[in-house]
């Protein structure tokens, strides 16, 4: 491993400020700890490194003229590849897809370019987002670094591979059910979900309605600072948010004491691993610690999966219908299966689950107006092995929905962020997920950092 190793992105970007380091230093050494790497983790669905170098060398001769290049200046970032970049294949985990390349920009990585970041290339997904384990039938298995035979989870997986093995500090990916927390917690990384809109998503996603666009970093500073410079108002996005952005990285230095924390392991319905719930719970007291006020609440609401299911899995069977009917064999299994239902499901069934969100929403905010966090396990379970598409004890769900803890928020919007909050007996990540009232990224990034400050194993990494 060289030089940029682990890493964090204020490092980098503070190197390339004061001239200890070129942009094409900083990425030179991140595609060689990638050359290093990536055979034994497989995080990226495409990569060309001399593009890489060409995008960093243009901007060590920006730097050499006096040029301010932004606030990510010279920072290699990644993008999941079910975002389009120019120039870069866009094929989503799918044969049904491969070679397809548009000739534009998201949003997000318009603004990763002008704040000076190197579009480093595209990380692996599920096909589609639709599991939430690292596999597809383009890619191949993404592995876990703390693990290479488990799952990093998904379906943000060559994102969650890449930042969780320090080849770099921070990686862009999506989560329309779980995308980034899931792996997040699987891998020991902050997972952060921004509220609905708050980062804009163009050309429209399978499921426009629940899909939020978000970081993975190994530290929440980090996460502040990429929410930054992706979130703000785009007018192609009619979801996108038209108010000013916070300040995140502020945020981060506020104390967050006197917090009301409601604290539930299963929020009603969900089966937490033993040993997951054990760690989560023994975390709580750093966010006592940190000032806040805790109850323990058992149900706050009921399962909300089906409501999930009818918005999601209609929206991707839309995209997918043609593909269902011509080359079904092409498709993942795992993803077919999950399709096949949504086409029985009647216009009418449709809008009693859009009026059962809504319900379900009111239900929510009500909560939170006792509260100021919700605090869960991130996932059930601690990352398990590669192949399996459900968790050992939870297979009477389907490749998203054992996930129980994720969905919810994004039906409701809420920001959400999972955080590591140790490691079970097999030294595998165990993640904490704090949701925050609508709008209220400060809060959780508050929190957040305050509980990092008191990681027992801040440095503790994985020996790959």
């Amino acid at each position: 491993m060289r030089a940029t190793a682990f890493k964090t992105a204020e490092e980098l970007v503070a190197e390339v400020r004061a001239g200890h380091a070129a942009p094409s230093d900083i990425a030179r050494s991140v595609l060689d700890n990638i050359q290093a790497l990536d055979k034994s983790l497989n995080c990226f669905a495409s990569l060309k490194p001399d593009d890489v170098m060409a995008q960093a060398v243009a901007l060590d001769r920006r730097l050499a003229k006096g040029e301010d290049l932004g606030p990510l200046a010279g920072l290699p970032v990644s993008v999941k590849d079910l975002l389009v970049a120019k120039g870069l294949p866009t094929a989503s985990g799918s044969l049904t897809m491969q070679g397809n390349v548009v000739d534009l920009d998201a949003p997000v990585v318009e603004r990763l370019r002008a704040a000076g970041a190197v579009i480093l290339g595209k990380t692996t997904t599920s096909e589609f987002g639709c599991k939430a384990v690292g596999d597809s039938p383009l890619t191949g298995i993404t592995r876990n670094p703390w693990n290479t035979e488990k799952t990093p989870g998904g379906s943000s997986c060559g994102a969650a591979a890449l930042v969780a093995s320090g080849i770099t500090p921070v990686a862009i990916g999506t989560d329309g059910g779980g995308s980034l927390r899931i792996p997040g917690s699987l891998t020991g990384l902050v997972g952060f979900k921004g509220h609905f809109g708050r980062v804009p998503a163009y050309p429209a996603a399978a499921v426009p309605t629940l899909i939020h666009i978000g970081p993975l970093s190994r530290q929440v500073r980090d996460a502040a600072l990429m929410m930054s410079v992706i979130s703000g108002y785009d007018e192609r996005d009619p979801f996108s948010i038209a108010i000013q952005k916070p300040d995140y990285l502020v945020a981060c230095e506020r104390r967050p004491k006197g917090l009301r924390v409601a604290y539930s392991p299963t929020l009603g319905y969900a089966r937490p691993d033993p040993q997951v719930a054990e760690i989560v719970e023994a975390g709580l007291a750093r966010l006592e610690a940190a000032g806040c006020d805790i109850d323990v609440v058992d149900h706050v609401f009921d399962d909300p999966v089906e409501i999930w299911k009818a918005e999601f899995y209609g929206g991707v069977g839309t995209r997918l219908k043609t593909a269902m009917e011509t080359r079904r064999a092409d498709l993942d299994p795992a993803v077919a299966n999950a399709l096949e239902g949504i086409y029985s499901l009647s216009m009418t069934d449709y809008y009693e689950r859009v009026f059962e969100r809504f319900q379900f929403r009111d239900k929510v905010r009500t909560f939170f107006e006792d509260y100021d966090i919700l605090a869960t396990p991130s996932v059930p379970v601690t990352a398990f092995d590669v192949g399996l598409d459900i968790p050992p004890g939870h297979e009477d769900r389907d490749a998203i929905s054992w996930a129980y803890y994720s969905y919810p928020f994004n039906l409701t919007g809420q920001p959400a962020v999972s955080v590591n909050a140790g490691f079970d007996a097999d030294g595998l990540p165990v993640g904490l997920q704090l949701v925050a009232r609508p709008l209220a990224e400060e809060t959780l990034f508050s929190l957040a950092l305050a509980f990092e400050e008191t990681d027992p194993e801040p440095d503790r990494r994985p020996s790959l």
